[in-house]
């Protein structure tokens, strides 16, 4: 509010920035009145009856600043472990040794006869019962005296076999050898009958192993003449077996390749179809006549 005087007389103005508002009250000079003095000056122009409204926004703001205060409050929370990919699954999933790694910290061990009869109880364990396991067991006295790692094939059949000259001689029936040597594979067939060749002298021998070699053609050859020595692989001699065209009451002497190792030192056993096939041609007859002893088992 501003006075002036014009000539002796005072007048009254209002300065344009004092402006009345209807809600909060007057304003001097762009100064607010705050809204408390103004609803204290009106609780106090009613009597005290503006003293409920307060009361009723007291209450409406009450849980506003609840909702505030626990805002404020700190919160537990979890963080959630990032979920592992195949890839590092794979990763700390224990490998397994390969046998190339366990055969380089230990010395190789010779078979044994007892392996045999372990590989026979742990292929037919599922299949058979206890009783028909135990009709598996073959005699102690069938087996031959096993390579102790220093032999040649044809210094070790020299040694289970001192009378061969004699034997040979004595054997004239087709279709049917002496010895049988089984083996893993074709090539390993063909190396060891390049390796006896000091203890065979003029003895016949038969490669019976698949590979470049029809089937009809090894039943012709074992029909035409007397064969002495048979080298092959256990799928082809127990096809040649079923077919009547290889008889095993003349053999005497039956020698499993146990000890060597192939590229991946492999075992003849360790290989499934290898082992597959060598347990079902002992079940073919090659069991009874070892139980029988005119049959002799070696592990080269």
């Amino acid at each position: 509010m501003i006075w002036e005087t014009n000539g002796g007389r005072s007048s009254r103005r209002e300065s344009p920035e004092a402006q009345v508002s209807p809600w909060l009250g007057v304003t001097l000079h762009g100064t607010d009145i705050s809204s408390e003095s103004s609803d204290g000056e009106a609780r106090k122009a009613s009597g005290g009856g503006g003293g409920e409204d307060a009361g009723a926004m007291q209450q409406e703001t009450a849980p506003d600043n609840t909702a505030s205060e626990e805002a404020r409050q700190p919160k537990e929370c979890f963080l959630r472990q990032p979920k592992k990919t195949k890839t590092e699954k794979a990763k700390t999933k224990k490998r397994k040794k390969k046998i190339t790694e366990i055969l380089a910290k230990s010395e190789p061990k010779p078979g044994a006869p007892e392996d045999l009869q372990q590989l026979l109880a742990d292929y037919y364990c599922s299949r058979r019962s206890v009783i028909e396991l135990e009709e598996l067991r073959l005699p102690e006295s069938c087996f031959l005296q096993a390579n102790d790692l220093t032999h040649s094939l044809s210094s070790y059949l020299k040694e289970i076999c001192p009378k061969w000259a004699k034997l040979r001689k004595s054997h004239s029936e087709k279709k049917s050898v002496l010895v049988l040597v089984i083996c893993s594979s074709a090539v390993r067939a063909l190396e060891l009958i390049r390796s006896m060749t000091a203890f065979r002298g003029d003895s016949k021998v038969m490669k019976l192993f698949a590979k470049h070699i029809k089937i009809q053609e090894q039943v012709r050859l074992l029909e035409k003449r007397v064969v002495h020595l048979g080298v092959g692989t256990p799928g082809r001699i127990k096809e040649l077996v079923k077919q009547g065209a290889l008889l095993l009451n003349p053999l005497r002497f039956l020698v499993f390749d146990w000890n060597w190792r192939d590229q991946k030192l492999r075992r003849m056993m360790d290989i499934p179809e290898i082992r597959k096939e060598t347990c079902e041609l002992l079940e073919m007859g090659i069991l009874s006549l070892c139980k029988s002893e005119s049959l002799k088992l070696g592990l080269f």
